[in-house]
Formats: C-alpha cells, sequence, structure tokens
C-alpha cells in the first residue's frame, strides 16, 4: 500500500461517522448517465454535506486538454498536463445544472464540461493511468477535509474505500440515453438521440475494460436498479440506506 493510500484510509477512519452515526463519507458509482449527479447532489443538499461528482474533474481535464492542444493518443502528455494544472471547486452557481464550479488554473470551465467534443473524449483521457493518479489527490483531498457525498465511476473501490455507505446506481444503456438526450437537448445542443445511445455504449465499454480502476460495483456496495424509478423514488431509497445504516 503506498504512503498516500494509508494516509487516506487513515484519515477516513478517523471520525467516519458524524450527527447521530450519519455516514460522513457516501459513495455513489455507476455508469454515465445513471443519475449520480442528481440524486448525489439532491441527498447533499438534505444531509447539508458538499457534493462532488468526479466527473466533472475528469470533463475539466478533458476540457483543458483540447483546448491546449494536446493529443489525446499521447498518454505522456495527457499525464504531465493533469500533474501540472491547479484543480478547484466551488458551490454551483445559480441556475446551473453541474454540481458544482470547476476552476482549472483559475479559469472557470464549468461552461465547457457538457460540450459534445467533451463528451466524446472524456472516457479516453480518463483511461489513462497517469490522468487517474494525479487527478486522485484532488478528489481524497476534499473527503479528507469534509464530509462529503462524491459519485463517479471507481469511488467505492479506487477513490474512498472506506466510505461508510457505498450505492452503485445502474440503469439499461437505452434508459441511459433517453435521460442524457433530454438533458442535453435541454441545453439547446442539437444532437440524434441514436447518436447518444451509441456513445453511451462505447463510455461504457471504455470505462469497464480499463486497465486502470475499471467500472465496477465494490463488494459492498448497495445496488439500485434506476430503471422504472423515479427521481424522488430513487432519492428516498438512497434516504432509507443513510438512516438504516446510523
Amino acid at each position: 500500500m503506498s504512503e498516500a493510500t494509508a494516509a487516506a484510509k487513515s484519515t477516513q477512519a478517523k471520525g467516519s461517522r458524524q450527527r447521530g452515526g450519519i455516514p460522513r463519507v457516501i459513495a455513489i458509482d455507476g455508469p454515465a448517465a445513471a443519475g449520480k449527479s442528481t440524486v448525489g447532489r439532491l441527498i447533499a443538499a438534505r444531509l447539508g454535506y458538499p457534493f462532488l461528482d468526479t466527473g466533472a474533474i475528469y470533463r475539466a481535464m478533458t476540457r483543458t486538454a483540447l483546448h491546449r492542444g494536446v493529443d489525446l493518443s499521447d498518454d505522456d502528455a495527457l499525464s504531465e498536463l493533469a500533474a501540472s494544472i491547479s484543480i478547484d471547486i466551488g458551490p454551483p452557481t445559480q441556475g446551473s445544472i453541474e454540481p458544482c464550479t470547476i476552476f482549472v488554473d483559475g479559469e472557470d470551465v464549468t461552461r465547457f464540461l457538457r460540450q459534445p467534443e467533451v463528451e466524446a473524449a472524456v472516457s479516453l483521457v480518463s483511461r489513462i493511468a497517469g490522468v487517474r493518479e494525479a487527478l486522485l489527490k484532488v478528489q481524497r483531498d476534499l473527503a479528507g477535509r469534509n464530509a462529503v457525498v462524491m459519485a463517479g465511476r471507481d469511488i467505492g473501490t479506487v477513490v474512498l474505500p472506506e466510505a461508510e455507505l457505498k450505492v452503485y446506481l445502474d440503469a439499461s444503456v437505452e434508459e441511459r440515453a433517453r435521460r442524457r438526450y433530454a438533458e442535453l437537448s435541454a441545453l439547446g445542443m442539437d444532437l440524434d438521440e441514436e447518436d447518444v445511445l451509441h456513445d453511451l455504449g462505447r463510455r461504457d465499454r471504455i470505462d469497464s475494460e480499463r486497465s486502470v480502476s475499471p467500472l465496477r460495483p465494490s463488494e459492498d456496495a448497495v445496488a439500485i436498479d434506476t430503471d422504472g424509478l423515479t427521481l424522488e423514488e430513487v432519492v428516498q431509497q438512497l434516504a432509507e440506506l443513510i438512516e438504516g445504516s446510523s
């Protein structure tokens, strides 16, 4: 075990529960468009916790690479970029669909995170070991300082393996494509739903087959299949899990 991993686990173990036994750290994992961000944001608001969608960090990294003209097939260059940039997180701005504001080297890049070219490239960038290693510290630093609800692809398995409550949200790729299409269309993006379905299938394969931190539920995660469930029903299930774990 590396010193960084040991330190992270030690930090998480100390004071891991608070406020009448409510979990201090809640990890929400799942594939793209499974509802992690929306559900996590609502649960965090109920608890008065900050919320971090780690996908936003990887999108910020991807946007920066595209903006600076870094070759997305050059793993070394992308790893060097990830290690060199400063990523900060702030509360969401009013009216934003993003659960937080993301700054890269002091620039607010939040409005670029859902651009089609970023969506298309983020899984390619996030598969790279050097990129994941560089951005892992950002995620663990936040969890070490605060109680937090954190969502992503490998929170329960890699980023915060000692989280007291781990949830894996899932849905069929067809249902997830419908949700993502509606979300992006509401932002004024001109897309074809079949293209969104194809892109999600491609991202699922990249995320689940990558050699570093592949997408999978942790052994102790509670799986929630959100097909056919309303947002309110999913949030209620998670709220009941939190209450039951206290």
